[in-house]
């Protein structure tokens, strides 16, 4: 099989043969015919996880189908339509895993980071990590909903807004144009949140019902004129922009942060102890979590807007992702 991978840490992305792996006991193998490429797919370019081991194989957001299982595997057959996320799988055995909450398993592996990922004709995943493709979604277009969509949505359905409540989505990227599709699927009442007024009919036709252009004037000034807003979600990785927007909350509000940044954020705590705000950080979700993402999104016709490459250009890909330029997630596609 093909793959492509990084032998080192800030090395090229490679495109070699290898044999196809066999699934170990608990495993399923995948035919891959699509994978999304990330921003958080640098960890393993330039090697920024701890401990990682090389040659390694990148790509976290992977769809395609069944191919084989190894022992043990029941709940998956060939010829399944199946994809596999960032969450790579769970012990079962930690004080997480045992009261269910599987994405904080303390031993909880990566896909691409604790096993090869997706850059690649063929990969192999703990069956628990494997999620089922609805029909309705083509693969390409599945693909990124295992990182960029599960993340958007998963932390949006848990952030405590109802259903008219005033949500806004700061970035207009990758994360964001999916974002605000889901908020205002969800029923809130969306504001985008972007730089410069070419931005607004974009957003208007993803589903934003209120546009707040930040080289205009400070945006937490506007989304308190528009009420305060229930939750802020944070999906540009700058943390200026995320601390400028906590005095833009409503009582009670929440920023939640899925935008990963290595700057901290600059906040004091009297500006959220008046009125009660609170700050979280979101990462991702489970298998579960990723078919419930795949199927409202059929449901209600969100999609990610994607630029393919083949996996031979992969490097090109990568670059182009990396650049900001793409519109807005890039896909490799496996012949």
């Amino acid at each position: 099989m093909r793959v492509v991978q990084v032998t080192k840490p800030s090395g090229d992305l490679e495109l070699i043969e290898r044999p196809i792996p066999e699934p170990g006991r608990g495993q399923v193998r995948i035919k891959v015919e699509a994978c999304g490429i990330c921003h958080s797919d640098v960890m393993v370019k330039e090697g920024f996880w701890p401990g990682l081991q090389y040659p390694r194989v990148p790509g976290h957001e992977i769809a395609g189908r069944v191919d084989a299982v190894g022992p043990d595997v029941a709940q998956w057959k060939p010829g399944q339509r199946v994809g596999v996320g960032w969450h790579g799988g769970h012990c079962f055995i930690c004080d997480s895993c045992r009261r269910g909450d599987f994405i904080v398993c303390r031993n909880e592996k990566i896909t691409a980071l604790s096993f090869d990922g997706g850059y690649a004709e063929y990969m192999t995943a703990p069956a628990e990590a494997v999620a089922a493709i609805p029909e309705g979604l083509s693969s390409a277009e599945a693909a990124p909903l295992f990182c960029a969509g599960i993340t958007t949505y998963n932390a949006l359905r848990h952030a405590g807004a109802m259903p008219g409540d005033l949500v806004a989505v700061l970035g207009i990227g990758g994360l964001g144009h999916l974002g605000i599709q889901y908020a205002r699927q969800m029923g809130f009442r969306t504001v985008a949140i972007g730089r410069g007024p070419d931005k607004e009919d974009f957003t208007r036709k993803l589903g934003a019902h209120e546009y707040v252009d930040t080289n205009a004037g400070p945006a937490a000034a506007a989304l308190q004129k528009l009420g305060g807003a229930r939750v802020i979600l944070a999906t540009a990785p700058d943390s200026r922009a995320i601390s400028a927007l906590v005095d833009g909350l409503g009582s009670n509000g929440k920023l939640l942060v899925i935008g990963a940044s290595q700057e901290p954020l600059g906040i004091s705590p009297n500006q959220i102890l008046g009125q009660r705000l609170a700050i979280q950080g979101w990462a991702s979700g489970t298998a579960k979590d990723s078919e419930d993402t795949l199927q409202f999104s059929v449901l209600t016709g969100v999609r990610p807007m994607i630029e393919r490459y083949p996996l031979e250009k992969a490097a090109e890909g990568y670059e182009r992702m990396m650049s900001g330029k793409a519109r807005f997630r890039v896909v490799l596609t496996m012949g």
